[in-house]
């Protein structure tokens, strides 16, 4: 029942970031500014608070300059944060859960969470007038990486809508995310999750076409969230209270914000993507409440994230973790 926890796992020694240039340059400091080797798991408008706080200079104020690369997968991300490739690693909390349960001595904790859900949508080829789940009984439909949480919180809302992910449906799991884009351009696949700005991008070319979205029928479960491993919390705490404060800061300067200033500061982070599809995906995020408001996250949002590995066959019941032994909330409470 556990192969796919497996499939996460397994990869957790292997890394193969792709390091870009982040758009910032630090502001100069009283004193120089402490170098951070930042991973995030892939790119995402998910990750706009982070964004944020990397253009408007938070983290700069925060006397924080980054190196940016980007995982390709929660198992690679991992793989940089627990081989001191990464200092400060940004997934899904399902990394940080199976590591716990293993045998490395090195234990990663969350200490900062930056979106509240899933943001991904199941999309369809053709415009569909009328979208009923049941819809998809015995259609291929295109997922994600075995044991990640989009495909996680995809089968939960499948199960939530009445289907059975094994039997019901023929799943495709097993593309590579960078090569996911191009198989459904290629006219595979007759449904699809995806994340944005891709689904606003598609509905704009006529190549696919919004049908529902996987975090509103899920509901909350912190999905994505700032991790760092114990050696680093206990030597570089003001450091990861001063990387807390910056993105709370993004996060609350985001509600204030005009689509059009969001749209500026995401154009350099998604080259190739219109800025019509960036202000797509930001509205559709925003009207799904799908940012956290703060960086504190809390046992109820996490107790339901593991309920979703439970049911998805990846985390043994017994094995759930406290939620103390997950969660580092000191930062986040003293967050200005």
């Amino acid at each position: 029942m556990l192969n796919r926890r497996r499939a996460l796992q397994g990869g957790v020694a292997a890394l193969g970031a792709l390091t870009v240039a982040a758009p910032f340059v630090a502001r100069a400091q009283m004193k120089p500014p402490v170098k951070i080797r930042y991973n995030e798991v892939v790119r995402s408008l998910l990750y706009t608070p982070a964004y944020v706080a990397i253009t408007k200079g938070y983290l700069s104020d925060a006397g924080i300059e980054i190196t940016l690369t980007i995982g390709q997968g929660g198992d690679k991300s991992m793989a940089a944060l627990l081989s001191n490739d990464a200092d400060i690693a940004l997934m899904g909390p399902e990394a940080a859960i199976y590591v716990l349960n293993s045998e490395s001595p090195v234990k990663p904790r969350i200490f900062c969470g930056l979106t509240a859900t899933s943001g991904f949508s199941l999309i369809s080829r053709d415009k569909v007038p009328s979208f009923e789940w049941s819809m998809l009984k015995g259609k291929e439909i295109l997922g994600f990486r075995p044991g990640s949480t989009p495909l996680l919180f995809f089968e939960t809302a499948m199960r939530m809508k009445g289907l059975d992910p094994e039997r019901d449906v023929k799943l495709q799991n097993n593309v590579a995310i960078p090569a996911r884009i191009g198989a459904w351009l290629a006219g595979q696949y007759e449904y699809g999750i995806f994340d944005e700005p891709e689904v606003a991008q598609f509905e704009l070319d006529g190549k696919g076409y919004f049908l529902a979205s996987v975090g509103e029928i899920v509901g909350r479960a912190d999905y994505t969230c700032f991790m760092a491993t114990d050696p680093y919390i206990r030597d570089h705490a003001d450091i990861l209270q001063n990387w807390t404060n910056a993105i709370y800061r993004a996060q609350k300067w985001l509600p204030t914000a005009t689509t059009d200033e969001i749209v500026d500061i995401l154009t350099p982070y998604f080259q190739g993507r219109t800025p019509q599809a960036l202000a797509g995906g930001v509205e559709h995020f925003r009207k799904l409440d799908i940012w956290k408001s703060s960086p504190l996250i809390e046992p109820g949002p996490i107790a339901k994230f593991e309920d979703i590995l439970v049911e998805g066959a990846v985390l043994d019941a017994a094995k759930r973790v406290k939620f103390d032994d997950l969660v580092r909330t000191e930062f986040a409470r003293k967050a200005v």
